[in-house]
């Protein structure tokens, strides 16, 4: 038995006029928006995925589990909003450079935004990861580890984002890490309450970008012999690896896998399928170490919620009816994206133009 129709056409027209910003995203020609769905699988996908399936899976007791908690503001046009300086975390002391911006750096914070997992702008960065994420016009800012007290945002980092740019396979520089630890952007890559209501309503529709997913520390690949830092790597389109030490033939930092395409969407709603199209033709890719396999946008700033949607944290592997095959490492092949890259934690920038997609070295996006 299938689970319950929506009202389509209504969840659209809610997404529609609800004054919701459009999701932030890179221009159509970034590696995120790249469609690989007939793209060359890595010659060792099969032992990858096996060996990643040995050592548990997915996190949560190999779960595909959805965490909600991220929030993503988006000033409208002309909008504005208090603009604070960043400084080193107030315990720690910490902040990474020069992989970051630099310390003294402002990110413009609207009142009404949130840190990820709280309701508001206070956030125990000794205890959670404290992402904040703000969209002021063409400029993502996404802050890691941070609190705002006094004024002052303090945090690990702050990385920004020019969204008219086509990156390098670098991205923001080499062996540089972002507001996730392997360089990518985080709201560009999360899936939107609002998004996935406009792709419902088109058929065979899906969201046109990648998937950030997660994955335990210890069942991500790591290898000493390659040279990098206690055994660390990734692969593009990564820039940085965290603290990968798994066993080698595991799947790597930065890996860009994709679900089979015959796996079975029977029994899943019309917004599960958009979802699960989407990793088909544009891949989920690994950007941190952690439990939970996938965030998405929280609804707080969109026009059409989750639940309108059903979709649920649990929707990819428990189905109280079981009406439909859960979501398992196993239903994924590993794209080939390039060779393993020793992790040395020696940032190189990219230099850009902001605004521009133009790269100082002469690439242009």
């Amino acid at each position: 038995m299938r689970h319950a129709s929506y009202a389509l056409p209504v969840l659209l027209l809610v997404a529609l006029t609800s004054g919701a910003a459009p999701a932030p995203r890179f221009p159509s020609a970034a590696v995120w928006h790249q469609d690989i769905s007939t793209a060359a699988t890595h010659p060792d996908s099969t032992d990858m995925i096996a060996t990643l399936a040995k050592v548990g899976g997915w996190g949560n007791s190999n779960r595909m589990q959805i965490d909600f908690s991220l929030h993503v503001r988006q000033l409208a046009p002309g909008e504005s909003a208090p603009r604070h300086p960043v400084i080193a975390h107030r315990i720690y002391g910490d902040y990474y450079l020069p992989d970051c911006e630099p310390l003294g750096s402002t990110m413009p914070v609207p009142a009404d935004a949130a840190f990820e997992g709280n309701a508001g702008l206070a956030c125990d960065n000794t205890a959670a990861d404290c992402h904040l994420i703000v969209v002021e016009g063409q400029t993502l800012y996404e802050l890691y580890a941070g609190n705002l007290q006094d004024g002052v945002l303090d945090a690990m980092c702050l990385a920004v984002w020019d969204l008219a740019t086509v990156y390098p396979p670098q991205g923001r520089g080499e062996h540089c890490t972002s507001a996730d630890a392997a360089g990518f952007p985080i709201a560009p890559l999360l899936p939107n309450a609002d998004g996935v209501a406009a792709a419902v309503a088109q058929p065979d529709g899906d969201l046109g970008h990648a998937i950030r997913f997660i994955l335990p520390n210890n069942r991500m690949a790591s290898d000493a012999p390659l040279g990098g830092v206690g055994g660390r790597l990734y692969v593009r389109p990564a820039s940085h690896a965290g603290s990968p030490s798994g066993p080698v033939g595991s799947v790597p930092y930065g890996a860009r896998l994709r679900l089979r395409a015959d796996f079975d969407m029977s029994g899943y709603n019309d917004a599960a399928r958009v979802i699960l199209r989407t990793m088909q033709r544009y891949g989920i890719v690994l950007a941190d170490g952690g439990n939970i396999a996938l965030t998405f946008e929280s609804d707080r700033h969109t026009g059409t919620t989750w639940a309108a949607l059903g979709i649920t944290s649990h929707v990819f592997w428990s189905d109280s009816d079981g009406n439909h095959s859960p979501v398992k490492v196993t239903d994924f092949s590993v794209i080939d994206t390039g060779p393993r890259i020793a992790e040395t934690y020696d940032c190189v920038r990219t230099p850009i133009v902001p605004g521009q997609g133009i790269f100082r070295d002469g690439f242009e996006g």
